[in-house]
């Protein structure tokens, strides 16, 4: 079962540079996306074999998510059920009968870490919220999670530690996932290996390869038998962020 998460960074646009065409050739049964950017109707966008479920944020041209799937869900919901939380059209959730998928685009943090206390609560509930899926069976959560965990996740750590995506405390939130029963399937596989998904606009980064590891697939760690391979497609264009892929 082959799995796909792009953060689109706008799906009108990314259209534009060829996503369709990138959508089948990946071929996944499962394909997520964050930052579609979009209201209902503003993009007809289905494809043969696929049913498509979206989140739209009530704030138009913002966040939005979006999973389109080969098979046919038991269940769906949208947001984590908190009111605080579910106006920006952030995760999707979709129960399949061996486990869940959620697609998530967590929030930043912003310029001058405006949004950083807000971040913090968002994490915790969003936490709360996976742990109680995982109750009833395994998670497979994917998408731009805005932190990189550890200094080989990104080209400048040391200029960066204080920037919105890798401080202390955004940091310290993803080892308590992780510490509460999950697993970051890349990293898992490739520990050692560097390689980013997303790389700012500006001063040509994606040339000079000066990037950050944001998109992720984390999974329940009763999974880890089933990880088959993990994979960054830095080759892929169309964003800001490049498709990651899990295999199980």
């Amino acid at each position: 079962m082959k799995l796909i998460s792009w953060n689109v960074n706008g799906l009108r646009a990314c259209e534009g540079k060829g996503f369709s065409e990138i959508f089948k050739q990946l071929d996944a049964d499962f394909f997520c996306l964050q930052e579609t950017k979009m209201q209902a109707g503003q993009l007809d966008l289905q494809f043969d074999g696929y049913r498509s479920y979206w989140n739209y944020a009530e704030k138009k041209g913002y966040a939005g998510t979006a999973i389109y799937t080969r098979h046919e869900p038991l269940s769906v919901a949208y947001g984590i059920g908190i009111e605080e939380h579910d106006h920006e059209g952030r995760v999707i959730t979709l129960e399949m009968p061996e486990f869940y998928l959620v697609t998530v685009y967590t929030p930043n943090s912003q310029d001058g870490l405006k949004r950083l206390d807000y971040r913090m609560r968002w994490e915790d509930d969003f936490l709360a919220y996976i742990k109680q899926l995982d109750e009833k069976k395994p998670v497979v959560i994917c998408g731009d999670l805005n932190v990189a965990h550890e200094e080989i996740d990104l080209k400048n750590p040391k200029t960066n530690r204080k920037n919105a995506g890798f401080t202390d405390e955004e940091r310290a939130k993803f080892s308590t996932l992780l510490n509460s029963g999950f697993t970051d399937t890349f990293r898992h596989l490739y520990p050692e290996q560097v390689t980013y998904s997303w790389w700012s606009y500006r001063f040509s980064a994606r040339e000079k390869n000066a990037g950050w590891r944001i998109d992720y697939f984390v999974t329940s760690r009763r999974l880890d038998g089933r990880i088959k391979d993990a994979k960054i497609h830095t080759e892929i264009m169309g964003s800001d962020h490049c498709p990651v892929e899990l295999e199980l």
